[in-house]
C-alpha cells in the first residue's frame, strides 16, 4: 500500500516536470520569455496549473542547457548571449554543422531535398510580411533536413548542442539582421543544388560553413553598430 502511494506520485511528478520543461523552453525559444526575463516559479506554476516543484526541476534542466541563469538577489532569468559568446558558438557550429551536412549529403534522398525545398519556399513567402520567430523556426527545420542524416552520432550531438546554445536567440537573430534573411533563402537553394548535383564533400562543407559565417558576420556588424550609435 505504502509502496503504491510512493510510486504513483513520483510518476506524476515526472510527467508534470516534463510538461513544465517543454512549456517553459517553448516560451524561451519563441521569444515570449526574452533574454533577461525573470522566471518567477510561483507565477509559472500558476500559469501551468502545477505546483512549484516540477517547475523548479524544469528550470534546473534549462539551466544545465544554458537557457537559464541564476543571478544573485534576482533568481532565475532567461540567458542572453553576448556578442563574444555568440561568436564562439557560431564559429563552432559553422565547423561541426558544415561537417555534419557534408557527411549527410550522400544519404539525403530526393524526398528529403523536396521537403527542404518546400520549407525554403515557406521561408521565401515569410519574407513578404516578415515574422522573425516563424522564419527562424523554419530555418532550423530546413537545416535539420540537411544534417540529421549524419552517420557520426558524436558530431550530430555537437550540432544539437550548438543549436541549443542558440535557442534563446532563435526568435531574435533575424530580427536583429532582417536583411540577412533574403540572402539566407538564396544560399539555401544553392546548397540544395550542390547536394542534388552530387558535389564533393569539401564543396558542400565549405558552402555550409560560409552560410553560417555570413549570418554571424551580419549579426556582429549590427551589434557593433548598435554599441557605437
Amino acid at each position: 500500500m505504502t509502496e503504491t502511494a510512493t510510486t504513483v506520485p513520483s510518476k506524476t511528478a515526472g510527467s508534470k516536470s516534463e510538461q513544465a520543461y517543454t512549456a517553459v523552453k517553448a516560451r524561451i525559444v519563441e521569444g515570449t520569455y526574452t533574454p533577461g526575463y525573470r522566471l518567477v516559479l510561483a507565477k509559472i506554476a500558476e500559469d501551468l496549473g502545477v505546483s512549484v516543484v516540477p517547475v523548479r526541476e524544469a528550470i534546473r534542466r534549462l539551466e544545465a542547457e544554458g537557457l537559464v541563469t541564476f543571478e544573485r538577489n534576482i533568481g532565475a532569468t532567461v540567458s542572453g548571449i553576448d556578442p563574444t559568446e555568440y561568436l564562439y558558438t557560431m564559429q563552432t557550429l559553422s565547423i561541426v554543422e558544415g561537417a555534419a551536412t557534408a557527411l549527410s549529403a550522400p544519404l539525403i534522398s530526393a524526398p528529403d531535398i523536396a521537403r527542404a525545398r518546400a520549407v525554403n519556399a515557406e521561408m521565401r513567402d515569410c519574407l513578404q510580411h516578415f515574422d522573425p520567430v516563424r522564419f527562424t523556426r523554419l530555418n532550423q527545420d530546413f537545416h535539420s533536413v540537411l544534417f540529421e542524416q549524419c552517420p557520426n552520432p558524436h558530431l550530430l550531438d555537437l550540432v544539437h548542442r550548438g543549436w541549443n546554445r542558440l535557442a534563446s536567440l532563435r526568435s531574435s537573430t533575424f530580427r536583429f539582421v532582417p536583411g540577412r534573411a533574403h540572402d539566407s533563402v538564396n544560399e539555401h537553394e544553392a546548397l540544395l543544388q550542390l547536394i542534388e548535383s552530387g558535389a564533393g564533400a569539401d564543396a558542400i562543407e565549405q558552402a555550409a560553413r560560409r552560410h553560417r559565417s555570413a549570418t554571424l558576420d551580419a549579426y556582429l556588424q549590427q551589434a557593433n553598430h548598435q554599441e557605437h550609435s
